[in-house]
Order: C-alpha cells, then sequence, then structure tokens
C-alpha cells in the first residue's frame, strides 16, 4: 500500500485496546487522517484480531475506500489509510460475530457526517456481559447525543445473546451539520427507577420472579419503581435485566446478563446490588463506560463539554490520548486514575469530508459484502 505518515498508536494496554482499535478507526475515517496501530490485543490470552475486528475494519474501509494492510486473524499490527472520501450506500447490512452495539457507536460517527440518511439492518451480539446491551444505547447513549443534535432511532427485533448472536437491530441515522457541547457535572437526587426483566425462550414466570425479587431489593431506596416483566424473540435462552436510574440532572443504565441454570433472584439480586453500589457514589453525573462513549462524538461539537464521572478508569484515560493523537488538545482530565474527575471535550467542530455517490463496497478477506444497493438503485 502507498505509504503516508501515519499516527502510531500502542494497543498493547492491559484493558481497553478493543476500545483504542474502534475508535482509531472512526477517528481515522473522520479525519482522513492514517493509523497504524501495533500490539492490538497484545495481552489477551490470544492475541490479535479476531474475526470480529476483520468485520469491522472491513466496515470501516468501506464508508471511505480505505488501503489497509494487517486485517487478518491474529494479526497485532494494523495500517488503515483512508482517502478522505465518505461513501456510504444509504441502506447497509451488515452481519458479525461481534457485539452490534460496539459496531454501531464506531460506525455511528461517519454515518452521521456524511450527506443522506442511512438505514442499518445488523445482525449478531445484542446482549453480552462486557459490552453495553441494547439498551445502554437506546435507554442512555443515543437520549444524550440527541441532546447534543445527533439523530438517530434504533429498535431490537430480535435478540443475540453472547458467544452465539443472532440478534437483529435495526437503525435510522440522519445526517447532522452541527453538534452542541453538553455539560454534564452532577446527578442530583435520585427521582426514580425505571427497568426491565427480560427472557427469551423462557417460561414468563422466570421473568416475573426477576421482577418480583427487584423490587423487594430496591424498595428501600423510597423511590418510584417501574420495573416490568417481559419477553424477546431470540434464537436462544437468556435473561437479563436493565435498570435506568433517573436523576435530577442525568439518567444512567445498568445492564446484568443472567447465567442460564442459577435462579432468577440469584440475577435480581446482582443487578440490584450493582445499582445501589453505585449509588454510594456521590461525584459524578456518568459512569465510567459512558464518559469513554462520549467524548468522542462531542469532540466534534460547537463547543466545549464537561462531563463529570464517579472515576477515572484507565480506559478514559487511554481513550482522551487517542482523541488527542487526532485532534491535539481536544480532551483534559483533572483527576487522577481511580479517582473521581472532570473531562473537559474542546469541540473541534463537525469534518468537513467530501461525500461520493452510492457505490457498492466489495468483501474483504473473503468476507460476504453485507451492503446493499439504495432503494431504487440498480443492479
Amino acid at each position: 500500500m502507498n505509504q503516508t505518515v501515519a499516527i502510531d498508536i500502542d494497543a498493547s494496554t492491559e484493558h481497553g485496546s478493543g476500545l483504542l482499535l474502534r475508535s482509531a478507526l472512526a477517528l481515522s475515517v473522520l479525519t482522513g487522517k492514517a493509523v497504524r496501530l501495533a500490539g492490538i490485543r497484545a495481552r489477551r490470552p490470544i492475541p490479535g484480531l479476531k474475526l470480529q475486528h476483520i468485520r469491522l475494519v472491513e466496515v470501516m474501509a468501506g464508508l471511505c475506500r480505505a488501503a489497509v494492510d494487517g486485517a487478518r486473524l491474529g494479526s497485532q499490527h494494523l495500517h488503515f489509510q483512508p482517502d478522505g472520501e465518505l461513501a456510504p450506500d444509504s441502506i447497509i447490512h451488515i452481519e458479525t460475530p461481534g457485539s452490534l452495539t460496539l459496531l454501531l457507536q464506531t460506525v455511528f460517527l461517519p454515518l452521521s457526517f456524511s450527506s443522506r440518511p442511512v438505514s442499518l439492518r445488523l445482525t449478531g451480539v445484542t446482549h453480552a456481559a462486557r459490552s453495553p446491551a441494547f439498551e445502554n444505547i437506546d435507554w442512555q447513549w443515543l437520549p444524550l447525543l440527541r441532546r447534543a443534535g445527533y439523530r438517530a432511532d434504533i429498535v431490537l427485533e430480535k435478540a443475540g445473546f453472547a458467544p452465539k448472536g443472532g440478534g437483529v437491530m435495526r437503525v435510522d441515522i440522519q445526517p447532522v451539520a452541527d453538534v452542541e457541547p453538553l455539560q454534564l457535572q452532577a446527578r442530583g437526587a435520585l427521582l426514580r427507577i425505571a427497568g426491565h426483566a427480560q427472557v427469551a425462550c423462557l417460561d414468563h414466570a422466570v421473568a416475573d420472579r426477576l421482577r418480583r425479587q427487584l423490587m423487594a431489593r430496591l424498595a428501600p431506596l423510597g423511590v418510584p419503581l417501574n420495573i416490568v416483566a417481559g419477553s424477546l424473540p431470540a434464537p436462544r435462552p437468556g435473561m437479563f435485566i436493565v435498570l435506568l436510574a433517573e436523576f435530577e440532572h442525568s439518567q444512567q443504565a445498568f445492564f446484568t446478563m443472567g447465567e442460564l441454570g442459577n435462579p432468577p433472584e440469584t440475577l435480581a439480586n446482582q443487578a440490584a446490588q450493582a445499582l445501589i453500589s453505585h449509588l454510594q457514589h456521590v461525584a459524578g453525573a456518568l459512569d465510567p463506560h459512558l464518559v469513554d462513549q462520549l467524548m468522542l462524538p462531542l469532540s466534534f461539537s460547537n463547543g466545549n463539554s464537561t462531563l463529570s464521572t464517579s472515576s477515572i478508569s484507565p480506559q478514559t484515560r487511554q481513550a482522551a490520548d487517542l482523541i488527542n493523537a487526532f485532534l491535539p488538545g481536544a480532551v483534559s482530565i483533572d483527576a487522577a486514575v481511580g479517582q473521581p474527575g472532570r473531562i473537559l471535550v474542546k469541540g473541534h467542530g463537525a469534518p468537513r469530508a467530501p461525500v461520493l455517490p452510492c457505490q457498492r463496497i466489495s468483501a474483504v478477506g473473503g468476507f460476504k459484502s453485507g451492503f446493499l444497493p439504495a432503494r431504487g438503485a440498480s443492479g
């Protein structure tokens, strides 16, 4: 491939290497700057790129016609060189063995700054223990981004539990020209708690048991509770709980995945305790994971955003350093890792990348292309 000056990223961290890869790809597409990652997942039991990472690279390369080197199973090195031009189709269908929510968070910004509405149909994992669940995106991440001016809606057609997946999400993203900063500095008093106790391919009585135990555990908090028991379509059995704590100035979602064979009450106790433990932190409008997910979208706003969190994580530091490598001075943090802190995100304004006419994006490395032509397009 034609070698140009690239931003070098050390991705050999013990945790957060997936976040670095996803954020680096998004920033490369948005800024047109080439990126070179080394040591990808180097400290994992099975290091290097996995199938879902290669699929993500393929998708991102297709959006901007990037030249790619190193997108192979087990590779710890990747060179990604966009040509600076966004070229999304109006309808995109992506199948992946990985998390659909992480994939969505990666493609969301490039598609938001294209010139046309885009509809996605995503097939893969919608609920997993170590990635945001569909509800985390629908109840928490997207509402905050809408406050900033981003425009998107998502629908869960079918749940897909890790590791097998098979879930289906539909996403509609509208183009945005300008993004406003957010001020999320204090959460205020707890007002109410909402939530879902969901099962798939299990008797609805299991969901009812989840709900009853949650209500009993959360009642001492003394706030209104609206916990709904429900059933979801899915190719395989599963159960999970999502709780939304609504405060005066913010809201925070908590997802807990159940293990089949364990009593529903065990899952309910785990979910309730996770929420109760978090409420003991008096500082921070946002949880550490949500901070990591908001810094990049707010880097393209028209002003300065301030985010506060109960604890600065190593991943937050890594994400800030990565953003600053592409957008110098964009993110600053006022506290050490493990301490409550504030993150200042200086917006650099919306990227102004030219958009090419609709085109097909070919498969890479033996993958079947998941990209479909726009409605009414020929061929």
